[in-house]
């Protein structure tokens, strides 16, 4: 967890990676989700929409990045989280998520609130989302 002493816009933390991602993954996610659109786990009829094979949900990889973003600065100081879905991902993508912060001002009720900066990128480069999100961090006791 980051320390409101040391919030300055720039500031970044480990990049986290995810995967290969398997087509498991997506039929738990459909499961979990209750997304059951046969694109995501039916290979023979996502093939026959024209597709190479079935693909993520853009919500399991909003997940990632939401796991990602919330274990670096806190579930519970969530205050805003948003995203863009740029890119399909497939089965054997592997996913890394990071952040920086672009904005930091002192809260109206104290502590600090961040503006947040996220990216979850393919392992071609690719970015399959980008995202925003603003965090209020309480001051230290």
């Amino acid at each position: 967890m980051i320390s409101t002493d040391s919030i300055d816009v720039g500031a970044t933390t480990e990049p986290r990676v995810f995967g290969p991602l398997t087509t498991q993954m997506f039929v738990r996610y459909s499961g979990a989700s209750g997304d059951l659109n046969p694109m995501h786990y039916d290979d023979v009829l996502a093939r026959a929409a024209g597709n190479p094979s079935v693909f993520s949900q853009g919500m399991h990889q909003s997940a990632l990045l939401a796991t990602f973003a919330t274990d670096w600065l806190g579930a519970e100081n969530v205050r805003r989280f948003g995203v863009r879905f740029r890119e399909q991902v497939w089965p054997g993508d592997v996913l890394t998520c990071a952040g920086e912060i672009t904005a930091s001002a002192p809260a109206a009720h104290g502590g600090t609130l961040v503006t947040v900066e996220l990216t979850c990128t393919r392992q071609t480069g690719g970015i399959a989302i980008s995202g925003s999100a603003d965090f209020h961090l309480p001051a230290r006791a």
